[in-house]
């Protein structure tokens, strides 16, 4: 059985153990369930990072590769500077 103590701001240190054990890293969030009969059960919610993220939503067209995106984003940069010079 391992133990850990609670501060008195509330603050429980997670034993290193289990901390390897779960993978968990600072900034994982975890989730407190409590059940009537006063058993508590932890478990982690991981945080995805961009590049797991990445590609998991399906595309709606495919890539057109980094000249088209950047010629798209150089005209559409010319636009908005454009148009701020029509404002004033």
């Amino acid at each position: 059985m391992l133990r850990a103590r609670l501060t008195s701001k509330g603050q429980v240190t997670i034993p290193v153990i289990v901390r390897r054990k779960l993978n968990l890293q600072p900034g994982d969030e975890l989730v407190f369930d409590l059940d009537p009969g006063g058993e508590v059960k932890i478990r982690v919610l991981k945080r995805k990072r961009l590049t797991e993220l990445y590609a998991s939503l399906p595309a709606k067209r495919p890539y057109p590769g980094k000249a088209e995106v950047r010629e798209e984003v150089a005209g559409g940069l010319a636009r908005q500077i454009l148009d701020k010079g029509k404002e004033t």
